[in-house]
């Protein structure tokens, strides 16, 4: 059995996550920017402990069996609460354990809608567009999107 755990994200331990964030295969799917190091990723993690302490938001560490398996979290950007999932690609099966496990802390935070946005390589999700109350095409970064605005299930 598939056992997932979210953890702070300072918890994990860094070159594992160095490793999956570093990773050609993941970085294809996120806005693009220049590899991480340990200064930089100390940073990173910095800025997303402080997003963690907003209010309505969440990041967290993901653990797989106890393994690194990315992170996840409810962050504020571009005027609206948005969902992140990053996962290596080992665990990409967990996704939508993990993105539904995230729509109960929406729930939980007070959240009414929060948008996923997924880059442009990334295929069409069936169940994303039944499910979102608003499929659009956005650019962050100079980059294309396909952002799903979804409503949050009342708990």
């Amino acid at each position: 059995m598939t056992k997932i755990e979210y953890t702070n994200l300072q918890d994990l331990d860094r070159g594992e996550l160095l490793s999956i964030l570093n990773r050609d295969k993941i970085r294809e799917h996120l806005v693009t920017h220049d590899q991480f190091n340990d200064q930089s990723l100390a940073e990173w993690i910095s800025s997303k402990v402080s997003v963690d302490s907003t209010d309505g938001c969440k990041v967290r560490g993901v653990r797989v069996n106890g393994a690194v398996a990315g992170w996840c979290g409810i962050q504020f950007e571009n005027e609206s609460y948005e969902l992140a999932i990053v996962l290596n690609e080992a665990y990409w099966g967990v996704g939508v354990a993990v993105f539904k496990d995230m729509m109960v802390w929406a729930s939980g935070l007070g959240h009414s809608h929060v948008v996923l946005h997924l880059f442009n390589t990334r295929p069409e999700y069936k169940f994303l567009k039944k499910m979102a109350s608003r499929v659009f095409e956005s650019t962050m970064f100079g980059q294309k999107y396909t952002s799903y605005e979804l409503k949050v299930p009342s708990a």
